[in-house]
Protein backbone atom coordinates (compact mmCIF):
# COMPACT_ATOMS: atom_id res chain seq x y z
CA UNK A 1 0.00 0.00 0.00
CA UNK A 2 2.89 2.17 -0.14
CA UNK A 3 2.75 2.53 -3.92
CA UNK A 4 -0.93 3.92 -3.23
CA UNK A 5 0.27 6.83 -0.40
CA UNK A 6 3.18 7.47 -2.76
CA UNK A 7 0.68 7.84 -5.62
CA UNK A 8 -1.74 9.56 -3.82
CA UNK A 9 1.06 11.96 -2.44
CA UNK A 10 2.43 12.82 -5.78
CA UNK A 11 -0.57 14.87 -6.41
CA UNK A 12 -0.71 14.43 -10.43
CA UNK A 13 -2.90 12.93 -12.68
CA UNK A 14 -0.70 10.43 -13.60
CA UNK A 15 -0.15 9.07 -9.80
CA UNK A 16 -3.69 9.76 -8.89
CA UNK A 17 -4.76 6.78 -11.39
CA UNK A 18 -1.74 4.67 -10.37
CA UNK A 19 -2.90 4.82 -6.94
CA UNK A 20 -6.20 3.86 -8.17
CA UNK A 21 -5.67 1.17 -10.25
CA UNK A 22 -2.91 -0.29 -7.41
CA UNK A 23 -6.07 0.04 -5.26
CA UNK A 24 -8.03 -2.07 -6.82
CA UNK A 25 -4.91 -4.55 -8.30
CA UNK A 26 -4.65 -5.09 -4.50
CA UNK A 27 -7.82 -5.60 -3.17
CA UNK A 28 -8.20 -8.59 -6.06
CA UNK A 29 -4.86 -9.85 -6.11
CA UNK A 30 -4.88 -9.71 -1.94
CA UNK A 31 -8.32 -11.43 -1.87
CA UNK A 32 -7.50 -14.19 -3.74
CA UNK A 33 -4.34 -15.13 -1.58
CA UNK A 34 -6.64 -14.81 1.12
CA UNK A 35 -9.09 -16.99 -0.19
CA UNK A 36 -6.16 -19.56 -0.80
CA UNK A 37 -4.55 -19.93 2.63
CA UNK A 38 -7.80 -20.25 3.51
CA UNK A 39 -8.95 -23.41 1.45
CA UNK A 40 -5.26 -24.35 1.92
CA UNK A 41 -5.76 -24.41 5.81
CA UNK A 42 -8.81 -25.94 5.21
CA UNK A 43 -7.80 -29.14 3.34
CA UNK A 44 -3.91 -29.42 5.58
CA UNK A 45 -4.77 -28.32 8.61
CA UNK A 46 -1.42 -26.91 9.30
CA UNK A 47 -0.49 -22.51 9.88
CA UNK A 48 3.22 -22.55 10.38
CA UNK A 49 5.68 -23.18 6.93
CA UNK A 50 8.17 -25.61 8.18
CA UNK A 51 5.46 -28.10 8.58
CA UNK A 52 4.56 -27.56 4.88
CA UNK A 53 5.96 -29.19 1.86
CA UNK A 54 5.45 -31.15 -0.74
CA UNK A 55 1.83 -29.85 -1.87
CA UNK A 56 2.25 -29.34 -5.11
CA UNK A 57 1.56 -32.74 -6.03
CA UNK A 58 -1.12 -32.92 -4.23
CA UNK A 59 -3.36 -29.89 -5.52
CA UNK A 60 -2.06 -29.03 -8.70
CA UNK A 61 -4.93 -26.52 -8.89
CA UNK A 62 -4.57 -24.85 -5.99
CA UNK A 63 -0.42 -24.70 -6.56
CA UNK A 64 -1.03 -22.98 -9.96
CA UNK A 65 -3.36 -20.85 -8.86
CA UNK A 66 -1.48 -19.62 -5.40
CA UNK A 67 1.33 -19.41 -8.05
CA UNK A 68 -0.27 -17.27 -10.73
CA UNK A 69 -1.54 -14.78 -7.86
CA UNK A 70 1.64 -14.52 -6.12
CA UNK A 71 3.61 -13.36 -9.08
CA UNK A 72 0.63 -10.67 -9.89
CA UNK A 73 1.63 -9.59 -6.26
CA UNK A 74 4.75 -9.38 -6.90
CA UNK A 75 4.39 -6.83 -9.98
CA UNK A 76 5.14 -9.60 -12.33
CA UNK A 77 5.77 -7.70 -15.90
CA UNK A 78 1.97 -8.13 -17.70
CA UNK A 79 0.55 -8.50 -14.62
CA UNK A 80 -1.67 -5.49 -13.07
CA UNK A 81 0.46 -4.82 -10.44
CA UNK A 82 3.29 -4.08 -12.53
CA UNK A 83 1.24 -1.63 -14.14
CA UNK A 84 -0.36 -0.01 -11.34
CA UNK A 85 3.51 0.51 -9.66
CA UNK A 86 4.76 1.64 -13.44
CA UNK A 87 1.94 4.59 -13.35
CA UNK A 88 2.86 5.39 -9.67
CA UNK A 89 6.51 5.91 -10.50
CA UNK A 90 5.79 7.76 -13.61
CA UNK A 91 3.52 9.60 -11.43
CA UNK A 92 5.98 10.60 -9.10
CA UNK A 93 8.79 11.59 -10.92
CA UNK A 94 7.14 13.69 -13.28
CA UNK A 95 5.07 15.85 -10.54
CA UNK A 96 5.95 19.36 -10.55
CA UNK A 97 5.58 19.95 -6.31
CA UNK A 98 8.32 17.81 -5.10
CA UNK A 99 12.52 18.35 -6.10
CA UNK A 100 14.53 16.23 -7.53
CA UNK A 101 16.47 14.95 -4.73
CA UNK A 102 13.12 13.93 -2.88
CA UNK A 103 11.74 11.95 -5.97
CA UNK A 104 14.77 10.05 -6.12
CA UNK A 105 15.17 9.24 -2.56
CA UNK A 106 11.12 8.03 -2.81
CA UNK A 107 11.93 6.26 -6.25
CA UNK A 108 14.90 4.63 -4.60
CA UNK A 109 12.68 3.40 -2.02
CA UNK A 110 9.96 2.16 -3.14
CA UNK A 111 12.36 0.30 -5.81
CA UNK A 112 13.83 -1.43 -3.01
CA UNK A 113 10.30 -2.91 -1.87
CA UNK A 114 9.85 -3.59 -5.30
CA UNK A 115 13.37 -5.99 -5.24
CA UNK A 116 12.26 -7.38 -1.84
CA UNK A 117 8.57 -8.31 -2.13
CA UNK A 118 9.70 -11.46 -4.89
CA UNK A 119 12.69 -12.94 -1.89
CA UNK A 120 10.15 -13.44 0.45
CA UNK A 121 6.65 -14.39 -1.70
CA UNK A 122 8.97 -17.50 -3.80
CA UNK A 123 10.71 -18.30 -0.66
CA UNK A 124 7.25 -19.30 0.83
CA UNK A 125 6.02 -20.81 -2.42
CA UNK A 126 9.33 -22.66 -2.32
CA UNK A 127 8.75 -23.94 1.12
CA UNK A 128 4.66 -24.63 0.61
CA UNK A 129 4.69 -26.71 -2.88
CA UNK A 130 7.94 -28.07 -2.52
CA UNK A 131 9.35 -28.13 1.21
CA UNK A 132 11.31 -30.51 2.33
CA UNK A 133 8.61 -32.31 4.94
CA UNK A 134 6.36 -34.03 2.65
CA UNK A 135 2.59 -34.19 3.73
CA UNK A 136 1.56 -37.77 4.39
CA UNK A 137 -1.78 -37.92 1.78
CA UNK A 138 -2.92 -41.17 3.95
CA UNK A 139 -2.99 -39.61 7.51
CA UNK A 140 -4.88 -36.52 5.78
CA UNK A 141 -7.76 -35.73 3.38
CA UNK A 142 -6.51 -34.08 0.71
CA UNK A 143 -8.46 -32.69 -2.28
CA UNK A 144 -7.52 -30.10 -5.22
CA UNK A 145 -9.74 -27.18 -5.87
Amino acid sequence: MGFTIIGICSISDMGLNGAILQIISHGFIGAGLFFLSGTSYDRIRLVYLDEMGGMATLMPKIFMMFSILSLASLALPGMSGFFAELVVFFGIITAKKYFLMPKILITFGAAVGTILTPIYLLSMLRQMFYGYKLLNATNSYFFDS
